[in-house]
């Protein structure tokens, strides 16, 4: 694991933490949840994910943690999307591309929801969350439409 210092902060070097991000598309819309409002960034909306445990690989993280908390089957773990620091924090969000079936059971968020980009973009978002969507509509409006994101159709 690579080390952050924060010595500018008084602070010293912490151990970061990599979280999986699962972006999950259905006929257009994308899958978040709202935190809890007990955690960091209570009540904000993100992509469903997790922490990574030691030794473990991402996509077992993205099936473990979509299973525990939302009841999701992944049946295709994509590539890496994009990757994040979490500000103030030692967290890196790592967004990958998820396919799933099954119809999502909030267990940890306190409330899931459909979204298209545009709704999304007007959601209070984790900060992190906020950046990779800025960075995926970017990317999208440069690209011709048959080129963009592509969705998960699978149920």
């Amino acid at each position: 694991m690579r080390r952050y210092s924060c010595r500018d902060r008084g602070r010293p070097a912490v151990m970061s933490i990599r979280v999986i991000a699962a972006v999950i598309r259905r006929d257009g819309a994308f899958l978040l949840g709202r935190r809890p409002t007990n955690k960091r960034h209570g009540g904000m909306w993100e992509f469903p994910g997790g922490k990574v445990k030691p030794g473990e690989k991402p996509e077992t993280t993205a099936r473990r943690e979509l299973t525990e908390e939302l009841e999701l089957d992944v049946t295709n773990f994509g590539s890496l999307l994009y990757k994040v620091q979490d500000q103030d924090s030692p967290f890196i969000i790592e967004f990958y591309q998820t396919e799933v079936t099954g119809n999502p059971v909030p267990r940890e968020h306190t409330e899931l929801a459909w979204l298209s980009s545009d709704k999304v973009a007007t959601m209070a978002l984790a900060p992190a969350d906020r950046t990779f969507l800025s960075w995926l509509m970017s990317k999208d409006a440069n690209k011709p439409s048959s080129e963009s994101y592509q969705e998960s159709e699978r149920r």
